[in-house]
């Protein structure tokens, strides 16, 4: 984490707050599972950030990802601070729109001329943003130019430059999400699940919000490997993503938590709720066609339901007892599922 000494801190002056995007929860929300925040540079990013302040003649550029309350610095060029508040934060006006966010001169716009990064140094005067957009359509910050210096509007040429920049810092940001998912399922592994279902129980404990656990697995899944080969057993287990991912919202987050185990955090959702779709996913998983499918073996999966508890002190009470849920529903007979709860 960033220690205390890297955070800028001015005394606030009077300024127009920065605009809130209409889809800011589930944007924070993504971020946050990007896994980022906290993170080291590397030579990639440092690349492209020193290629930018080359390609417009700047002596800062950084990428910025925008958080709730302040702007951290994955890369920066020309700066020796990691974050600042989001209050300051020209990013956090870069992030509302879908497209450059431009400031000429910003002691002549009345949204920036009192702002602290303005009066003080770095003394910003010219600023240009491309959003850095996800694959799931959330601006999660910016990758920006920044002079002490006012600056002429950029031509239709160097737009284009440093949108081609910002989608390559993306894809950068994206290929590191992927280094944290199972090859062959596409899902997150049980360490990145682990640490995104513990800042969803306490995200929900502050907030007072429902969550929902479903652990799975398929019943038998050994046979398939055995009868068919690995390889049908692997394309068994991304038709099973595909199909349980399809019945998730947004807010959801699905991982595979063991060799043919999986589970799905349920945000926002009630355990009658979180037990509906599981059984939803039972039966849609019943009718999955495949190469067992003229066969006498029957696919079917067993699982396990619970809720956050009054007594739960960890996101892994939740899982713990989602798990044991399962295996109670596979000693019963497997193909079911079985709830357990703790004080709801």
């Amino acid at each position: 984490d960033v220690c205390s000494s890297d955070l800028l801190v001015f005394p606030m002056a009077p300024y127009p707050d920065y605009p809130i995007p209409g889809d800011e929860e589930q944007r924070l929300r993504d971020l946050e599972r990007f896994g980022l925040i906290g993170t080291a540079s590397d030579e990639h990013l440092d690349r492209l950030v020193k290629l930018a302040a080359s390609i417009f003649q700047t002596p800062i550029a950084v990428i910025s990802l925008v958080e709730a309350d302040r702007q951290w610095f994955l890369s920066q060029r020309g700066l020796t601070v990691r974050e600042t508040p989001r209050e300051m934060a020209f990013c956090a006006h870069a992030i509302a729109g879908n497209d450059l966010f431009v400031i000429p001169d910003a002691t002549a716009d009345e949204r920036f001329a009192n702002n602290p990064l303005v009066l003080n140094e770095p003394h910003v005067r010219f600023y240009a943003g491309a959003p850095l957009r996800s694959s799931h359509g959330h601006n999660l910050g910016s990758f920006c130019v920044i002079h002490s210096q006012p600056r002429p509007q950029l031509d239709d040429t160097q737009r284009q430059q440093l949108r081609l920049l910002g989608e390559l810092v993306m894809r950068e940001l994206e290929l590191r999400r992927l280094a944290h998912l199972c090859p062959t399922t596409g899902l997150p592994t049980r360490r990145a699940f682990l640490q995104i279902g513990q800042r969803e129980f306490e995200r929900c404990r502050q907030e007072g919000k429902q969550l929902s656990l479903l652990c799975f697995d398929l019943d038998n899944f050994r046979q398939i490997n055995i009868r068919w080969g690995h390889q049908a057993g692997d394309e068994l287990l991304l038709d099973l993503c595909r199909l349980s991912t399809g019945l998730l919202r947004e807010q959801d987050y699905a991982g595979q938590i063991g060799d043919g185990e999986f589970a799905v955090l349920l945000v926002g959702m009630t355990g009658s709720e979180a037990l509906e779709l599981a059984e939803r996913l039972r039966g849609a998983v019943a009718a999955m066609q495949g190469v067992h499918s003229r066969s006498d073996f029957q696919l079917h999966i067993s699982g396990g339901v619970t809720a956050l508890g009054t007594g739960d002190r960890s996101f892994l009470d939740l899982l713990q007892r989602a798990d044991h849920a399962m295996h109670l529903a596979k000693s019963n007979g497997r193909n079911q599922i079985a709830c357990l709860f703790d004080g709801v």
